[in-house]
């Protein structure tokens, strides 16, 4: 048998497809507990098993393991990011190492953590101060978001869009779910359970469930996490295509995923922001960026054509391998045209050139092994 607060704050205890209604004076709920204030995913529900006997008891208030200070309680690091703000039509790749922050972040930006200092604002309103208000216009996909397995996928969506519309209409409601589905693309899969539903399709209905009131801002961690190739793709698609009306923060550990979809990223380490750019001009602090590598016939002195190359790019640096020089700009600046055109008046043999690759992954590890998680 199970228990779960329903939304009249009554209980419901479910066993096998029997349902009855207990009285709400059975229950002393959570004092802190606001249903309209908490993000309305499964995982806002309690569920308790009981047996067919026992007696309904009190849910005692949950103990908070930590206060967010300016430090950790219990925790020896501290968190200080400086300002930043997202618009409309920006997809940011918020990135850091394992304990850098983004998940305080994440908890910060949807409420469940309150800044000792320094405050979260959602159009202009202080997400601690107007929970209500600022959760209308903010949709959330966890990591590992809790799904009703034993629900049909239009089941799901319909249920959290009881919760989430309680000011709309029974047909508005209905054509939001519509909306959504098509969306997604999971009306092919409305029927069925979602327990039947591979990865890529679950994270598709919590996509769903997150944009179902329509918000203009939208936070997804991890949302391509354990996903195929394919599977990725498809994600991708569907973040793109809601990237231009909406503020999409996209939480990662996977550089590829900024790389293909982010207009923005914002690195942090070790509670701070140490980056807060375009991907290309945090592909520039690369210090091969823009260089090129020239691949020299065994004719040709190694040697000598790197001392050419020196006189003729004095800004530049020159590395010489085995019939191999590499050609790095100091500026960053393209050099590699510049390169081949004197090559070819010098009358060089060159038989392959190529580009060295500028890793957003490359970048992302020089930057926080300067700022080490503590």
């Amino acid at each position: 048998m199970l228990l779960f607060v329903a939304r009249d704050r009554s209980l419901i205890l479910c066993s096998g497809t029997r349902n009855r209604r207990a009285t709400s004076a059975t229950f002393s709920p959570r004092p802190s507990m606001n249903w309209a204030s908490e993000f309305l995913s499964p995982s806002s529900w309690y569920f308790m098993p009981l047996s067919s006997t026992a007696t309904l008891p009190r849910l005692a208030p949950p103990c908070r393991r930590c206060q967010l200070s300016r430090h950790l309680r219990f925790v020896s690091s501290s968190f200080h990011l400086p300002g930043f703000s997202i618009q409309p039509g920006e997809l940011v790749g918020y990135i850091g190492p394992n304990g850098a922050g983004k998940s305080t972040t994440m908890k910060m930006l949807t409420g469940f953590l309150h800044p000792s200092s320094g405050e979260a604002r959602i159009d202009g309103v202080r997400v601690s101060s107007d929970a209500v208000g600022t959760r209308e216009h903010l949709g959330y996909l966890p990591e590992n978001g809790p799904l009703y397995e034993e629900m049909t996928v239009a089941e799901f969506i319909a249920f959290i869009a009881r919760i989430r519309l309680t000011d709309r209409t029974p047909e508005d409601r209905q054509a939001a779910c519509d909306r959504v589905m098509q969306t997604c693309h999971i009306d092919t899969v409305a029927n069925q359970t979602i327990d039947t539903l591979s990865k890529g399709f679950r994270q598709r209905v919590g996509v769903a469930q997150a944009i179902l009131h329509d918000p203009r801002y939208l936070i997804l961690d991890e949302p391509t996490d354990g996903l195929d190739p394919n599977q990725k793709q498809e994600v991708r698609q569907l973040i793109r295509r809601m990237s231009g009306s909406k503020a999409i923060i996209l939480s990662t550990h996977i550089l590829e995923e900024v790389d293909a979809m982010c207009n923005r990223v914002i690195i942090i380490a070790a509670g701070k922001i140490i980056a807060d750019e375009t991907p290309e001009a945090l592909r520039r602090r690369h210090p091969k960026h823009n260089g090129i590598t020239l691949r020299l016939s065994s004719e040709l002195d190694s040697q000598t054509v790197s001392a050419a190359l020196r006189s003729r790019f004095p800004t530049a640096k020159v590395n010489c391998a085995e019939n191999a020089i590499e050609v790095l700009p100091a500026n960053h600046e393209p050099i590699g045209l510049e390169v081949l055109n004197f090559a070819h008046a010098s009358q060089w043999r060159i038989d392959r050139f190529d580009r060295p690759d500028s890793r957003l992954d490359e970048v992302f590890r020089e930057l926080t092994a300067a700022n080490p998680v503590s």
